[in-house]
């Protein structure tokens, strides 16, 4: 018999086990490939949540505003090294109804905007060595149904070659800089943007960091990190992120290679710039 389990409010199949204000889910089988961690995904972050599986076995995530679907990656109450993986996926039954974040171990956050069906967040450029959970965020109440969720395996290295050095404070879109199109000259699809910053907490009344990416000359952003921007074009990132990423697509190139790259945002302060090209290893198929 499968076992479902909702909040302590409301239980069906099996009771849940509330421990420190977490609801746990009961599991079932579907999920059995060795990269497939969706059945980790089985606990929330408060009792006022729920989380089931349905008959498909997928998870159906009843959120509250800023609570949090965790999946639990200690092995033996020891946290684990995610640094053989390149990102994890979440894939939705149904388009996201509001903005999601992905929060890894409390240090980095990649953020989705509504209507996703699906959200890699990567972990390149960030310290997975000791994670201890994962957690997918909405920034409101509303139902979300999690088909799958599957860790990536980092087959590949990156050569990166600076495009950019400087010291930009980025303020409160007070500044910006231009990466000219020369430098994107040896660029292809699948390379990456890298930005090396740190974010300016010395205001205190600030409590967010963003950066915005557009091709130069135009209000048009890049393609290859549109789903993790907000309303206004801006990705955000964590108050203790040094590194954020953007994958580019053909249309980035193109555009890249005739415009150059424009960059500004809020309470940033930039130091270099790099172009990454992928160097896959002698087992990876590209």
């Amino acid at each position: 018999m499968r076992k479902v389990c909702f909040s302590l409010f409301f239980v069906l199949g099996t009771l849940c086990i509330i421990s420190a204000g977490v609801v746990s889910c009961g599991k079932a089988s579907r999920h059995t490939e060795q990269n497939d961690v969706t059945l980790k995904f089985n606990s929330t972050w408060n009792i006022y949540e729920q989380c089931a599986l349905d008959d498909n076995e997928d998870i159906v995530y009843k959120a509250v505003a800023w609570g949090g679907l965790v999946g639990s990656f200690l092995e033996r109450n020891m946290t684990v090294d995610l640094s053989d993986y390149e990102s994890i996926t979440f894939q939705f039954a149904e388009p996201l109804p509001v903005p999601v974040q992905v929060v890894v171990a409390n240090r980095f956050k990649t953020v989705g905007k509504q209507g996703l069906t699906s959200l890699t967040c990567y972990f390149d450029g960030q310290d997975v060595t000791s994670v201890n959970e994962i957690v997918l965020q909405p920034h409101d109440s509303c139902d979300i149904v999690v088909k799958d969720v599957y860790l990536t395996p980092n087959n590949a290295q990156w050569e990166s070659a600076p495009i950019w050095k400087g010291a930009c404070q980025l303020g409160n879109w007070e500044n910006g800089f231009v990466v000219k199109p020369e430098f994107f000259a040896n660029a292809y699809e699948g390379d990456k943007i890298e930005f090396v910053f740190n974010t300016d907490q010395n205001d205190p009344d600030v409590k967010y960091w963003l950066i915005k990416t557009i091709y130069n000359g135009t209000s048009e952003t890049l393609e290859g990190n549109d789903s993790e921007l907000n309303n206004y074009g801006c990705a955000s990132v964590s108050s203790h992120a040094t590194i954020y990423r953007i994958p580019l697509t053909a249309t980035d190139i193109a555009n890249l290679q005739t415009t150059g790259l424009f960059v500004n945002g809020y309470f940033v302060n930039i130091k270099q710039v790099n172009l990454l090209s992928r160097v896959y290893s002698d087992n990876a198929t590209e």
